[in-house]
């Protein structure tokens, strides 16, 4: 006997429970996306005024050469931020899981202290520690190495961005290790192989699901940062966010800025559409 629940079988209290948050989706999410997207087809007729003529002029300004450089570049910093995260996060995501319980949850909590801060104050805090006369540079030049140019530069907002997104790559390589049988462990070692070996044809493998999910939750808000490059990037460190909120705020290009602003959301959606293509690829069939 199938004791699975039909929703067409209770119609109201589906819709009643479903409803709060599907109003809250269109109104506060699909609502105003829908309103930069009618932007992005417009053209400034005055100072506040935009027609919404149907134009394709804005996206195609998107792909002149220096646009789709700060775009590579927003990819490169990302990217290079993502890989840092994946190759710290990794080897804390196994000693977590492989922690007696009691002290995984310390650790836990040790990992997500940050978000418990706001991320402006975490921020600045970061350019204290990296400039001329921060931490860093003390410790530097008590070796005779400083002070160096620290701030402002590639190198401090991948810093940053590192320093940001770190819990989001442990988190799910954390969960995608919670049930990880130690037996298997245990055999490998037993059968001669090294602890390198162990880790890249046992739990590497069984980790897969949560790796995928920390390069996404890492890779897709450092691509969308704004704050790490605004504080601690140079005039060459500026992202595509940085250029977008120049488009409203400045150049007060509303319909260029929401034309950049929906390349990226829907280089955002190939991204997630290709992970959930590879994911439906492992699955057996």
């Amino acid at each position: 006997m199938d004791n699975k629940l039909d929703w067409r079988q209770a119609p109201g209290p589906f819709l009643a429970i479903l409803a709060p948050p599907l109003g809250w989706f269109l109104l506060f999410l699909a609502l105003p996306l829908a309103v930069v997207l009618a932007y992005s087809f417009g053209t400034n007729v005055g100072v506040a005024d935009i027609a919404l003529s149907g134009t394709f002029a804005n996206y195609a300004r998107t792909f002149e050469p220096v646009y789709l450089g700060i775009f590579a570049k927003s990819f490169a910093i990302a990217g290079l931020a993502t890989l840092v995260c994946f190759l710290l996060g990794f080897p804390v995501a196994i000693a977590i899981a492989l922690a007696p319980r009691r002290k995984r949850t310390l650790l836990l909590v040790a990992i997500m202290l940050p978000f418990w801060t706001n991320l402006l104050i975490r921020t600045y805090a970061l350019m204290t520690v990296l400039r001329d006369e921060g931490v860093v540079n003390w410790a530097l030049s008590a070796f005779g190495l400083g002070p160096l140019a620290l701030l402002y530069s590639n190198a401090a907002v991948i810093l940053g961005l590192v320093y940001i997104h770190l819990p989001f790559m442990v988190l799910p390589i954390c969960a995608s290790l919670d049930r990880l049988d130690r037996s298997l462990i245990e055999a490998s070692l037993d059968l001669g192989a090294s602890h390198f070996a162990t880790i890249i044809r046992i739990i590497l493998p069984l980790a897969a699901p949560g790796i995928m999910a920390g390069l996404l939750l890492t890779f897709i808000p450092a691509l969308g940062s704004y704050l790490a490059p605004d504080l601690l990037g140079g005039p060459d460190s500026q992202m595509i966010a940085n250029v977008i909120e120049r488009q409203f705020k400045r150049a007060n290009d509303w319909p260029f800025g929401a034309a950049l602003t929906f390349l990226l959301v829907d280089l955002t959606l190939f991204a997630l559409a290709v992970q959930a293509l590879l994911r439906r690829r492992e699955q057996p069939a």
